[in-house]
């Protein structure tokens, strides 16, 4: 006797029936759409199996709805239905629904549905844009079908085209900004980020509310788009469409997302090989996207040509020019042949809508002419001065640059113009902390640069807006910052790469000599300024002098200070904060010194902030003989590494406590609210950095900034910046915890132990930069030597961060009695660079020195191979 149950029985067939369809698309990956419809076939007699064995309400329908609307299933989709009825239900019907919708569940499939009539359809699609779109790609499986053409009549009376393409064109920007507005962020997904599945779908659920079949070749047939962008978009969604599937497969469940791990396992499905500098995952996903470019052009050109076909200009057009009109607020040609012509046009259409304000974006007809056209700019055209001028009008203009370089990037004219540009198009970065592609980050870069100028930026950055409004010609700027990275991924420093290109260029544009040598400086030194901030002692005069050096006049400072800051802050929104702005402002305000003494006269630097934070101490109350007693304890270094302000506080917190028993411990929000200051005063002892380590550590606390002092009666003072995501977004009610807490564990011993540490990370969420410091891991790099002043030792360590990577170094030191002088941490996206001045006997030593550096490796690898 057979006891299976008829949901069940089904439910065996399904899966034996889709385990065959997937075993045949994976012998022959090329035709998705079959694996799509095979599914959907599959899908569609298991449910008319499960209506025989539990019937639905009489006279009622079942349809489908969403993507198995349009007859595409993929391997782990969910399943939408609609049950329509012709009326309310009964309790009868009621009974014959629930049992209905029990045996979906035990089909094993991801099921959504609604029960609905005709009227609710009506009335909830009238107030909801997601439920109007699956209505328009409602598919009728069985039952009533009368009753599913009445909906589709009613619906289609109902619906306003204009609406709903004004409610997508909403949805679209929504979800746009969700995906930070770019197809190129390096872990997309391949449904929903812009230039995805989901700006196909919007092209064909528009198109169907505007009376079309939503079919490509409808839409070339009513004039909406070209036989080579329908061409392009097909192909595009097919690959897209594979994409997604082998996603699917890989994952064993629905998700759409490119991971990291995941990008070279999907390279090895389609037998992409390594090439030159780039790994095969790099190589796939520059193939995503420059597909996703062009879907990401085809949709927004598709939404401008909808927008003025629901929208009709009714005004003339008004001449602007022999070659440009004005439809509109839109920007047009006058005659159709114009770049046939006129190739020159090809840039003069964005400085033209850079020097009109009424116009405020390319007709469709324009941008699409411009995108067939771009294959006009090449060598001759690149020869021709007319051209260089415009280029250099473009970036010469006061409004208007970030737009114009967004739009020619995304119409393909500036890879075309400057070819090598070109090659870092879709240019992944794995350097953990930058989230962009090469070429995205340019363009942030370059927004960072524009937003300078702009008087409602200023607050934001201080200095920047002051040094640009001052400073001659900052369009060179953008000349830098589109160059400076653009010799990545070919092997090599790609900053001396970058620097031979730009003067290339420089050259070719006939700039001036001076201005010639000032962007090939900027791009050859890029990164220098950055790095003399974070990873040097700015408190000792030889750095900041070497630096001057380097840079050699005020004006190259200037604009090397601004290229830096707009670089760093176009890597991540995590790479930036308020510490690493003022490490730059300190080393730009010494520098400038410097420059203009010929030497960094660091006595007038500790005049002045002396005199700044006396001002600061006098305003609590505190006498001038008080605050001398506690000034007297401190070095020159501490008064150079540590701004007035904190100098103030500390000395309003410390002035009574001399001399202290135990720890003192004080925090407050930084300045900018940005994470939580910590200061430790205690009688110094080997362990201490350890034990402060070892709390921030077990209270899932990152330390991004620490400042290491010890006084002269041998008391630590040391300060921390500190950031968590277990901290709650009141930041003042996490003070007083971590006072207390920090407080109790440094008066407690540490275990006397001189065993190395084993921490575990797997209390932390596995986020992007954990997926991709497994897939693409950063050798760690430690370098030891003496400091500038050859008293102590120097180390230097990059790696990958870890939670508790300074605990796991502050043991290494005490096992190997070193004495922790100063530390500068510093937290790069992903990425920690970490500068500790040492001294201890073990560092005097060849060999127990190079037993010390083999410990800090094997410390760092037992934390980040853990993850």
């Amino acid at each position: 006797m057979n006891t299976v149950s008829p949901a069940i029985a089904i439910r065996n067939r399904l899966q034996e029936q889709k385990t065959q369809v997937l075993d045949t698309y994976r012998q022959d990956r090329s035709r998705p759409d079959s694996l799509l419809v095979a599914l959907r076939k599959c899908t569609d007699q298991a449910m008319k199996e499960l209506v025989a064995s539990f019937p639905l309400p009489a006279g009622a329908s079942l349809c489908a709805i969403g993507g198995y609307g349009r007859g595409e299933l993929y391997p782990y989709s969910d399943v939408d239905l609609l049950i329509l009825l012709q009326q309310p239900p009964k309790d009868s019907d009621k009974a014959l629904l629930e049992q209905f919708v029990s045996a979906l569940w035990d089909l094993g499939l991801d099921i959504g549905h609604s029960v609905r009539t005709i009227d609710e359809c009506l009335s909830e699609s009238a107030a909801d844009i997601t439920i109007e779109t699956a209505l328009l790609e409602l598919r009728f499986i069985l039952g009533n079908r009368k009753l599913v053409t009445t909906l589709e009549a009613r619906f289609r009376e109902q619906l306003n085209p204009q609406d709903f393409f004004l409610a997508k064109q909403l949805e679209l920007q929504q979800r746009y900004a969700r995906y930070n507005e770019t197809p190129y962020s390096l872990e997309p997904n391949c449904k929903e980020s812009p230039g995805g599945l989901r700006d196909l779908q919007m092209i064909r659920w528009v198109s169907l509310a505007a009376g079309l079949s939503g079919s490509w070749r409808d839409l070339v047939a009513h004039d909406m788009m070209t036989p080579d962008e329908a061409a392009k978009c097909a192909k595009a969604e097919q690959a897209f469409k594979r994409l997604r599937i082998d996603l699917h497969l890989l994952a064993g469940k629905r998700d759409d997302r490119l991971m990291f791990h995941t990008q070279p396992q999907l390279a090895d499905v389609y037998r992409i090989k390594a090439k030159d500098t780039r790994r095969p995952g790099e190589i796939l996903m520059q193939r995503y996207y420059w597909a996703a470019r062009i879907v990401y052009l085809m949709n927004h050109i598709m939404m401008q040509s909808f927008r003025e076909h629901f929208f009709p200009v009714k005004d003339c057009s008004v001449l602007i020019d022999e070659d440009f009109c004005r439809v509109g607020q839109q920007l047009d040609l006058v005659a159709d042949d114009a770049f046939e012509r006129k190739p020159q046009l090809l840039l003069k259409a964005f400085l033209v809508l850079q020097q009109h304000p009424e116009v405020n974006d390319m007709s469709a007809k324009l941008q699409r002419q411009i995108w067939r056209s771009r294959h006009r700019i090449d060598a001759q055209f690149r020869r021709n001065p007319v051209n260089k001028w415009l280029f250099l009008q473009i970036l010469q203009q006061p409004t208007g640059i970030v737009h114009s370089f967004r739009r020619m990037t995304m119409l393909s004219i500036l890879p075309q113009y400057i070819p090598v540009f070109r090659k870092i198009v879709g240019q992944m970065q794995h350097d953990l902390f930058h989230v962009y592609t090469v070429d995205q980050h340019t363009l942030m870069v370059i927004r960072n640069i524009r937003r300078f100028t702009m008087p409602e930026h200023a607050q934001e950055y201080p200095l920047a807006s002051r040094l640009i409004a001052d400073m001659d010609q900052h369009w060179l700027l953008y000349v830098a910052a589109l160059f400076h990275d653009i010799a990545k991924g070919r092997g090599g420093n790609h900053s001396t790469l970058g620097a031979l290109e730009v003067r290339k260029f420089a050259r070719d544009h006939n700039l001036d000599p001076d201005d010639r040598a000032l962007v090939e400086f900027l791009v050859e030194q890029h990164l220098t300024m950055s790095s003399f901030a974070q990873k040097r002692d700015l408190s000792e005069p030889s750095v900041i002098q070497e630096f001057a050096d380097i840079v050699g006049t005020e004006r190259r400072l200037t604009a090397l200070y601004l290229l830096t800051v707009a670089d760093i802050r176009g890597t991540s929104p995590k790479v930036w904060n308020a510490w690493k702005g003022k490490l730059l402002e300190d080393l730009y305000h010494y520098t400038l010194t410097a420059l203009g003494s010929n030497v960094f006269d660091r006595q007038s630097i500790l005049t002045q902030r002396k005199n700044d934070a006396i001002a600061l101490v006098r305003f609590s109350g505190i006498s001038d003989e008080d605050r001398d007693q506690f000034w007297n304890t401190l070095d020159v270094a501490y008064f150079l590494r540590h701004e007035a302000r904190d100098i103030a506080w500390h000395t309003r917190l410390l002035y009574r406590m001399l001399p202290q028993v135990g720890a003192e411990v004080r925090a407050r929000p930084t300045e900018n609210n940005e994470g939580i200051q910590v200061m430790v005063y205690t009688p110094d002892r080997p362990d201490l950095f350890e034990q402060i380590c070892s709390y921030f550590y077990e209270q899932r606390i990152d330390i991004l900034d620490a400042r290491i002092h010890t006084t002269r009666q041998g008391y630590a003072l040391d300060s921390f910046v500190v950031d968590s995501a277990a901290i709650d977004a009141d930041i003042r009610s996490n003070v007083p915890l971590i006072e207390h807490g920090l407080r109790n564990r440094l008066n407690e011993p540490l275990p006397a132990q001189n065993e190395p540490l084993t921490l575990k990370s797997n209390r932390y969420v596995v986020g992007a930069n954990v997926r991709r410091s497994r897939t693409f891991p950063l050798v760690p790099l430690i370098e030891l030597s003496p400091d500038e002043n050859s008293q102590y030792w120097r180390l230097s360590i990059t790696a990958m961060d870890s939670p508790g990577i300074l605990y796991a170094l502050a043991n290494t030191f005490k096992r190997h009695q070193i004495n922790l002088q100063m530390a500068k941490v510093m937290t790069l996206g992903d990425r920690v660079e970490d500068i500790f001045i040492l001294g201890g006997n073990a560092l005097d030593n060849p060999r127990t020195q190079m037993q010390f550096k083999r410990d800090l490796l094997t410390a760092i690898n037992n934390l980040t191979t853990q993850k």
